[in-house]
């Protein structure tokens, strides 16, 4: 008798927890997870096809300022007369300021237009704004806020990849989390089989009575019960890992079987102080600096319908020359006797539309700006959410291990008095069972302290 008990309490003593003692062909760890998602993943690739947009849009912004081949050709005639016959070609650069062109033209014919120069001539001109369009005009205005958009561009690849990395991260902890609550079943259901079996054994030598060989067979089928749920749970937590796992080709990678996660505990490492998060948060946070580009862009509109409140006024002058030889004998006489030059001013009496449109563009500013003001107050309070949850969730898991840690010692000293015969079967259970539920709730809180990590992270925008 004295041997059986010593026996029954060997066994007791030394079986443990097993977590995953599955054989495991491959270990998926979360680095290697997380570079996967960032080289392959379409949402990844679709962030950086962002960045070459705005690159295209800052191409075609340039487009305004490449430089023009123009060359026209007519000729007229009737009746065997030579009415006219014009062959114009220029050449023209657009630059900040203004207009740079150069042309060649030859013309003839017997009733050529009076102000038209007959014969080959070349001329070399420039027309300034001196109002409306002097400190910007349209096509600055476009170029400077393609360079914004560009710049914006790379903000909204930050802002897509932080909210994918987020996603990944909570997947692969919640596959991590439902993986570690199957393994640790899986030794209890062991566990209770060996215990049903010790059972069996004692009853049939007359050592026990039949009922704790029915407690013992309850409790086994107890745990079976809930390893099926956490397989359950562990196979579906696999699929939505899945759904992160993509190839070079864009073509999705199946999870291998018996892919197991890596035996991390929760993440110790401290984060920032509060408030130096919310300063880091304030300079990098994507989302911020999204709106920060658009009060830019916006402001740059307002420059420009304010210009349009200005009188549009243009001076424009030709240097003209015989022949096909611009600069030839040059000089001052010269110059003061082949020439053209004109003024073009305009103006609206009233004003009314450029006014309105220059409203318009003050009170979008204004917007935008009390937008960015209600988006640092919500960011703000989100990263202080986060981080407290991310405080008290740390402190709860102390607190859950503690209690591990005492219940583990009140079932070895349960498991120690039932092998003396001074307890029950059913109360060595219940301990179990408690150190079961105090076991989940431990991995639970430490798979909510990992996400509780990356949320606060995430909410200030650091996730790359």
């Amino acid at each position: 008798m004295r041997l059986k008990h010593a026996c029954f309490v060997l066994l007791l003593l030394c079986v443990q927890v097993v977590y995953g003692q599955t054989e495991q062909t491959n270990i998926l760890t979360l680095d290697q997870f997380i570079t996967r998602v960032k080289q392959f993943h379409p949402v990844a690739k679709q962030a950086a096809i962002q960045v070459d947009k705005g690159m295209a849009e800052l191409m075609a912004a340039r487009g305004g300022f490449d430089p023009t081949v123009s060359f026209e050709a007519s000729r007229k005639t009737f009746a065997g007369t030579n009415y006219y016959q014009y062959n114009i070609a220029e050449f023209g650069i657009p630059l900040p300021v203004g207009n740079l062109k150069t042309g060649i033209q030859n013309n003839g014919g017997n009733y050529l237009t009076t102000e038209e120069t007959k014969g080959r001539a070349s001329y070399l001109g420039y027309e300034l704004p001196l109002g409306k369009g002097l400190l910007i005009d349209n096509r600055r205005a476009v170029l400077q806020q393609a360079r914004i958009y560009r710049d914006q561009t790379e903000q909204e690849r930050r802002l897509i990849i932080n909210n994918l990395l987020y996603d990944a991260y909570s997947t692969y902890w919640q596959w991590a989390g439902a993986w570690q609550q199957y393994a640790i079943m899986s030794g209890f259901v062991n566990v209770a089989e060996r215990r049903l079996r010790l059972m069996r054994i004692s009853f049939q030598n007359g050592d026990r009575a039949q009922m704790d060989t029915t407690e013992a067979f309850a409790q086994f089928q107890q745990y079976q019960m809930i390893l099926e749920s956490t397989r359950l749970a562990w196979n579906n937590a696999s699929l939505e890992l899945a759904n992160f796992l993509w190839q070079q080709n864009e073509e999705p990678l199946d999870l291998p079987e018996q892919t197991l996660p890596e035996n991390r505990e929760a993440n110790a490492a401290p984060l920032l102080q509060i408030q130096a998060l919310l300063n880091e948060s304030s300079v990098l946070n994507p989302g911020l600096r999204i709106y920060g580009y658009k009060i830019n862009s916006l402001e740059i509109e307002r420059r420009l319908k304010f210009q349009s409140m200005l009188p549009y006024f243009s001076v424009k002058a030709n240097l003209l020359s015989k022949d096909y030889y611009a600069l030839k004998n040059m000089s001052t006489a010269y110059i003061g006797n082949n020439y053209n030059w004109g003024v073009d001013f305009r103006i609206p009496i009233f004003l009314r539309e450029a006014r309105g449109d220059y409203r318009q563009a003050q009170l979008k500013v204004r917007e935008a700006n009390l937008e960015l003001i209600d988006k640092r107050l919500q960011l703000k309070n989100k990263v202080q959410s986060y981080y407290n949850e991310y405080v008290t969730i740390s402190s709860q898991l102390r607190i859950i291990e503690n209690m591990y840690a005492s219940y583990q010692s009140l079932l070895r000293n349960e498991e120690l008095k039932f092998s003396q015969g001074e307890s029950s079967l059913f109360l060595v259970n219940s301990r179990e069972i408690k150190v079961i539920e105090t076991l989940q709730k431990k991995i639970d809180l430490s798979i909510k302290l990992n996400k509780a990590r990356y949320a606060v992270e995430w909410s200030a925008g650091l996730l790359q």
